[in-house]
């Protein structure tokens, strides 16, 4: 072997830390480094298999494509060799010089709070090469690329404490072989019923040939064995494969160490021949709100590897759904492309869709326990959905969750149907409020009028709900209402007759006249309510008008927001206007009047213009 001269590089500062951590921290699941190497190398297979379609003049392939596990136990190595799509010297650079993902930083962070070292979270954060140094105290690296114009290898070497090596070699064969020389102390892992048992507990079902060399004491020959079953799980029949059987891969399949909470096999035939397996993780991904976070499905052709992250079968409102699509109607060549402009995407995605929602459907109606531990870590993202999918609204809506006064409790649990079978008799809208969290909605004065008539609101706290409810109209022929917006339906809740001015005492049909005079062209409209109990005024929006949750959305986007004219709704009842009615100094009554429509401002929009004003109107006033 013609080895030629050798460079050597420092570890980027991330990496650094991070084989520090994977040398010092981990204590526990050692096993996990064989997973993620076999991992890496069918990934490795797959790529060569796919790009190999498109030229197959540029690539070497054939269809012997495995990975091989051997030990030497007098060395104290293991060798994993692919002959898969391989490496040049810069992808060695990239790919095992510096961890380019900008997962890593989080993964670091993420790992630091688990006091055991959770190295669960390899495979999530795709720093799963690093996991070799978990058990080695050296590693070595030969690759050579795929491509017929590459001839020449590179080799990579480290001790994992800092720097690493890069040199030029000759390697005839295509693909990578990872020598790891083990660590006194991981010798176990020298046994080949121990690697045997690693290889069937997480690598069983992927679909390359996984073997490891034997030999025979009586004839003194070698020989390869393969281990795993290499078949694809997803062809096979449903009733063959166990409920661990599907944990299991889809663990393969995602690198989450957590079963999923439900999943859905489904075979299709006909005009339109496809095979779908989805998964409903029990954890959201640490980066699923980030706006380059990676989703979609594994897409196969034929039973050929195309591609990963394929979001072009599921919308985003389902970019938690985890699983694969193996399609027979698409080209062996597809591209992102075409998947866009593709009719039989469009079918796909559709028929995808309602798969995913069915398995929701179900989820909630047997396992009420285990979908409201999927709605608690993926309900703010399924609510996303009335927004982007109109055709399916109404199933959407059905697996929505809130919370209300009746409730009693933040967690939201209720239904849309349960609401409607608890509403009461005059009621004939779903009623709700939405406000910045759960204490200020369950305590706008707006609810007064409910709480007094048994009347239940749904408290709606997400940033996301107030652009939900433009999308959510109605639900089973019942429309949705805003308790905080004017509506004519509000009459009609209380027993009470509607305030009639000539009814009224002289002197609180002349203050009313007064505030209106004071106020003029700082609201809309002055009047006189009964849906206030305990509290002096309040302000609303005009049916027509933006309300206050949609301003703050407007306002947070950078967006211009148009000024707000409420309404101004004052309780004649209550004792402290009874009090204020009668005061005849103009000043002070101005004084008064804006300190109530400040109060109604804070109380509906949690800020002011001028709080200072405020503040000292009403030390003024208490003085």
């Amino acid at each position: 072997m013609n080895i030629q001269k050798q460079e050597t590089y420092n570890f980027k500062s991330e990496v650094k830390e991070l084989l520090h951590l994977m040398i010092h921290s981990l204590y526990s699941n050692k096993e996990i480094f064989l997973r993620e190497l076999i991992s890496n190398a069918s990934d490795a297979i797959d790529k060569l298999r796919f790009i190999s379609i498109s030229s197959p003049e540029s690539y070497e392939n054939d269809s012997d494509m495995n990975i091989e596990i051997s030990i030497n136990k007098a060395q104290g190595t293991i060798i994993i060799s692919d002959n898969g799509i391989g490496m040049t010297r810069e992808d060695a650079i990239e790919n095992l010089g510096t961890i380019a993902k900008s997962g890593t930083k989080s993964f670091i962070e993420s790992f630091k709070k688990e006091k055991n070292g959770n190295n669960s979270l390899i495979g999530e954060f795709g720093v799963g090469f690093y996991s070799s140094f978990i058990v080695s105290q050296k590693v070595t690296v030969r690759t050579r690329f795929a491509n017929t114009a590459h001839t020449e290898g590179t080799l990579w070497e480290s001790s994992g404490e800092g720097e690493y090596n890069i040199k030029k070699i000759t390697k005839k064969k295509r693909g990578t072989e990872i020598t790891l020389y083990l660590k006194k102390e991981e010798e176990q892992f020298l046994d080949i019923w121990r690697i045997r048992n690693i290889i069937s507990k997480y690598s069983d079902h992927i679909m390359v040939p996984v073997k490891i060399q034997t030999y025979d004491e009586k004839s003194k020959t070698y020989s390869w064995e393969q281990i795993n079953k290499a078949k694809a799980l997803w062809t096979l029949n449903k009733t063959s494969i166990t409920k661990k059987e599907y944990q299991e891969f889809y663990k393969h399949l995602t690198n989450d160490s957590n079963n999923p909470i439900i999943w859905s096999h489904n075979k299709v035939e006909g005009n339109q021949e496809y095979i779908s397996l989805l998964f409903i993780p029990k954890k959201a991904d640490w980066d699923i709100w980030n706006r380059d976070n990676k989703h979609g499905l594994k897409l196969y052709v034929k039973r050929v590897y195309i591609m990963d992250n394929s979001n072009e079968f599921l919308p985003n409102y389902l970019r938690f759904i985890k699983g694969l699509i193996d399609s027979n109607n698409l080209p062996l060549n597809v591209s992102r492309e075409i998947l866009q402009d593709n009719r039989i995407t469009n079918n796909l995605k559709q028929a995808l869709i309602k798969r995913s929602l069915k398995m929701l459907e179900k989820l909630a109606k047997h396992n009420v326990e285990k979908y409201q531990k999927f709605w608690n870590e993926f309900g703010l993202i399924l609510k996303e959905g009335p927004a982007e999918d109109s055709k399916n609204l109404n199933t959407i809506a059905n697996l929505l969750r809130f919370t209300s006064i009746k409730n009693n409790s933040s967690e939201q649990t209720l239904s849309l149907k349960e609401y409607i079978s608890n509403m009461h008799e005059k009621q004939e809208k779903i009623y709700y409020i939405t406000a910045d969290s759960y204490i200020s909605a369950k305590n706008s004065p707006h609810l007064e009028l409910f709480k007094k008539n048994n009347i239940d609101v749904l408290l709606l706290s997400d940033k996301i709900d107030e652009w939900m409810m433009n999308y959510l109209l109605e639900f089973e022929n019942k429309k949705f209402q805003s308790i905080s917006k004017d509506d004519i339906s509000l009459n009609k809740l209380t027993e009470e007759k509607k305030i009639n001015n000539h009814e009224l005492e002289t002197k609180i049909i002349d203050f009313l006249k007064k505030v209106k005079n004071i106020l003029k062209d700082e609201v809309k409209e002055v009047r006189l309510t009964n849906r206030l109990t305990e509290t002096p005024c309040m302000v609303l929006s005009d049916s027509n008008e933006m309300t206050t949750q949609m301003a703050k959305l407007f306002s947070a986007a950078g967006q211009k927001v148009p000024e707000i004219k409420y309404i101004f709704e004052i309780n004649p009842k209550h004792k402290l206007i009874k009090k204020i009615s009668l005061i005849q100094d103009s000043n002070e009554l101005q004084e008064w009047i804006y300190l109530l429509l400040d109060q109604a401002l804070l109380s509906e929009k949690g800020t002011l213009k001028n709080p200072h004003q405020f503040i000292t109107r009403m030390n003024q006033l208490l003085i």
